[in-house]
């Protein structure tokens, strides 16, 4: 009989040769990291999984000649040579015409990875091993669709990244696995947050990472990752809403110690940005002065040792950096900026532009 035909016995197990059937849920670019590493375990010849389906964001209008562009988990599949019909981009996760073509595939266990659609109860329902999300926090710390940027904002000295089953409640699922990571007092936020994801991986993937982790995945599939998943502690929750996070709230106020302007710059960086007015007096014996708005790109905390000559509001350039004086007699070192329009550039440069 193929290996694959099922003989029935009273004393032995049947076996089967075909391999569980894996969904993975994910849209921007560190959602592929992901995938590939799905992709390169499946082929393995001892897998016991196939990537089946991918689910992502709908095509978009993105980059400066708008034109509608699959998403980059989309887009990543299709050079891969992943079949286009296998790749589903629904509006919503809870359409009806989807469900039908996913409970179809009979998926065993769905992965997301920043997918960004919430998922229904008739989406959970659908894979009997559930669906396990890749969380960029230490769960149950920073809950939301903004953990990395929440986080920097904070100004935290470590974060993690957490495994675990998929709820209705928003990230409130049992946790399988974390791994903690120490942040640099420099790193931005689409840096952390590749970095959270690419330590992810491992995670689900690989028997030995950092002789801290075992392998996840085959735990998954046996059933004994949710037997012995760990609750969350619900009395140790924070939130990390993007909703708040606007181009009103990018604005920088110098009154502010600049710690905190500096935590800011490093978790909005890419998206929203963050911004300061600058008034440029060209004469001060006259009226003639610019309103400058600079996109604030790279910081530093300043060490509080520079000697200034100028005004204590003024703004001073020494070495490589635009000095602006902050609240609590600090000082906030910017190293890059932008103009609206512009490419970014040093301080040095901006500097220069202006004599």
């Amino acid at each position: 009989a193929p290996s694959s035909s099922i003989t029935p016995s009273s004393s032995t197990t049947a076996i089967t040769s075909k391999k569980k059937s894996l969904v993975f849920l994910g849209s921007p670019q560190v959602s592929a990291t992901v995938l590939d590493a799905l992709f390169n375990a499946s082929a393995a010849p001892s897998s016991s999984f196939e990537v089946t389906a991918i689910v992502t964001q709908p095509p978009s209008r993105r980059d400066r000649g708008r034109k509608v562009m699959p998403s980059p988990v989309a887009q990543y599949a299709l050079d891969r040579g992943f079949p286009s019909d296998l790749i589903f981009t629904p509006e919503r996760a809870g359409e009806e015409t989807f469900l039908s073509n996913l409970r179809a595939l009979q998926p065993e266990l769905c992965i997301t990875a920043a997918y960004g659609n919430i998922l229904p109860t008739k989406f959970l329902n659908i894979p009997p091993l559930g669906t396990v999300n890749i969380h960029p926090s230490l769960l149950p710390l920073y809950r939301g669709a903004a953990p990395v940027q929440r986080a920097l904002q904070d100004g935290v000295k470590e974060t993690g990244v957490s495994l675990a089953f998929t709820v209705r409640a928003l990230d409130a699922g049992p946790v399988i696995a974390c791994e903690r990571v120490e942040v640099d007092d420099q790193i931005k936020a689409p840096d952390l947050l590749a970095l959270l994801f690419s330590e992810g991986v491992p995670i689900m993937l690989f028997d030995d990472w950092s002789k801290l982790l075992i392998c996840k995945l085959p735990s998954i599939f046996d059933g004994s990752a949710k037997v012995n998943a760990e609750p969350q502690d619900d009395s140790k929750v924070t939130l990390a809403p993007k909703a708040r996070i606007s181009p009103e709230e990018s604005w920088l106020s110098f009154d502010e110690e600049a710690l905190i302007l500096h935590n800011k710059v490093r978790a909005f960086a890419g998206w929203p940005g963050t911004r300061a007015k600058v008034l440029v007096i060209d004469d001060e014996s006259s009226n003639n002065h610019n309103i400058l708005e600079l996109k604030i790109i790279t910081t530093r905390v300043g060490s509080n040792d520079k000697i200034r000559d100028n005004d204590v509001h003024d703004i001073a350039f020494i070495k490589d950096a635009l000095v602006f004086p902050c609240g609590g007699r600090t000082d906030l070192e910017v190293l890059e900026v932008q103009l609206p329009g512009k490419k970014v550039t040093s301080a040095a440069a901006f500097w220069n532009g202006l004599r």
